[in-house]
């Protein structure tokens, strides 16, 4: 029986006008992963807010980015991050970046009918550098670099011209960096400045790039 609560979300035909609003990126260059997303939220017109935090911290070599309604990224979080305490501590190893992906994935198709209105990036490092991207029926596509939101198709063009295989941790953050500022120039949605984390098997960092259009 379906909870109340999600009797009055849009139909699976309905959820794809809801994944907007920002954009998401991630790359993988050498043994780590880089995450980027800009930092303004939306409600149709209105800037409702400047200083969004899209990039959520999963464990201590995972974290996700979130594109799409706040509420259900939030709780999709929520329920991520203690799944993989408890599978941590009922195991004594930590679930790898594809087990945090499939989880989510299984979560996401368990309520394709009524589905979260997500977009997401799932990186991080296990025995390698992983990434997967998400929508909101469950599919799940492993990369070595990605896209979302409503930005995506003009950072998916950056990242095109100038992702590489062999490139740098600081070349890659560059390529992010240049993929978020052309979507902020070309995308109402997209700006206030640039997140970025950098995962690795012995680091995780956090870093801020101001920019404003």
């Amino acid at each position: 029986m379906l909870s109340p609560w999600r009797l009055d979300r849009p139909r699976i035909d309905e959820a794809p006008k809801a994944i907007h609003g920002t954009t998401t990126v991630g790359l993988i260059a050498s043994d780590y992963v880089i995450l980027a997303a800009d930092k303004r939220a939306t409600a149709g017109t209105l800037i409702a807010s400047r200083r969004v935090k899209k990039i959520v911290k999963i464990t201590d070599r995972a974290a996700m980015t979130v594109s799409g309604l706040v509420a259900d990224a939030q709780a999709l979080a929520d329920i991520l991050r203690e799944e993989a305490r408890f599978y941590e501590l009922t195991n004594g190893v930590k679930l790898s970046i594809k087990g945090l992906a499939t989880l989510l994935s299984n979560i996401l198709f368990s309520s394709k009918w009524f589905p979260y209105l997500v977009q997401l990036i799932v990186g991080g490092y296990d025995v390698k550098p992983r990434l997967y991207t998400l929508d909101p029926y469950g599919s799940i596509t492993e990369d070595q670099y990605t896209a979302t939101g409503s930005g995506s198709p003009v950072a998916y063009g950056v990242l095109e011209d100038y992702y590489r295989e062999d490139l740098t941790v600081d070349e890659a953050i560059e390529v992010a960096k240049r993929a978020l500022k052309s979507a902020i120039l070309r995308d109402s949605a997209t700006g206030d400045g640039i997140d970025v984390v950098i995962i690795g098997k012995d680091k995780y960092e956090e870093r801020f790039i101001p920019f404003k259009a």
